[in-house]
């Protein structure tokens, strides 16, 4: 109770210097210390220690491992898409016996021979797809036989199609005028060469395209598509 007498009559100033530091039992002579103690925090120490380098680094067979999965990993999601790609610049009907190629009719279909014959008269020349995709005439005979030669549709000049004129006997293109013959020799430029020939065979019951790098029979010359 003594001390709460004295505090009240303590004075302003003496209050304010009370919030501050510690009042002794002395008013009249304060001690000053300081609110907050200083607080010490442990130290952390902290020391690398060695790791033995066989620990570190895998051996040479783990690492040959490890190599052989990522290459498998990167070739078989490669080659899945590299197959496709690669079967789309093979020509339709291609891989036929003795490295010919399979007609195709305009349906996309394979061209029978004894179908063929049966549907076209004497004389008939029809497209059909040819060696790499070309457009080439089967010709039917007189005697409504396949003929063993087979023609290209590309005109000499600038590539365009040669459709077959029936009432002319001939083939005459529509875009510069050239004209060839019921074999494809060229009669008439701007062309200035023949049509190209194909080989016909029958396989399996299957007309076959095959490469003609004989002598050209209507020249007499060698096949300048060869």
């Amino acid at each position: 109770m003594a001390s709460s007498s004295t505090l009240f009559g303590a004075s302003p100033s003496q209050l304010c210097f009370a919030k501050n530091c510690v009042v002794s039992r002395s008013l009249g002579n304060p001690t000053r210390t300081n609110s907050l103690k200083k607080v010490r925090h442990p130290r952390i120490r902290c020391q690398a220690t060695s790791v033995p380098a066989d620990d570190r680094v895998p051996d040479m067979e783990k690492r040959q491992l490890m190599n052989l999965l990522l290459l498998g990993a990167i070739s078989l999601p490669t080659a899945v898409m590299v197959v496709p790609y690669a079967a789309f610049f093979v020509p339709p009907g291609s891989g036929g016996a003795g490295g010919g190629t399979i007609a195709k009719d305009a349906l996309g279909n394979d061209v029978l021979a004894n179908v063929w014959v049966k549907n076209h008269g004497p004389g008939d020349r029809t497209l059909t797809q040819g060696l790499k995709g070309d457009p080439t005439y089967l010709v039917i005979e007189k005697d409504r036989t396949l003929a063993p030669y087979g023609i290209n549709a590309v005109c000499t000049h600038l590539g365009c199609v040669v459709p077959w004129n029936a009432a002319e006997n001939k083939f005459i293109c529509p875009c510069h005028g050239s004209q060839y013959n019921n074999q494809g020799t060229v009669v008439r430029g701007p062309a200035p060469l023949s049509l190209a020939l194909v080989h016909v065979d029958v396989d399996d019951g299957k007309v076959l395209f095959v490469p003609w790098v004989e002598t050209d029979f209507r020249t007499g010359e060698a096949p300048w598509w060869a």
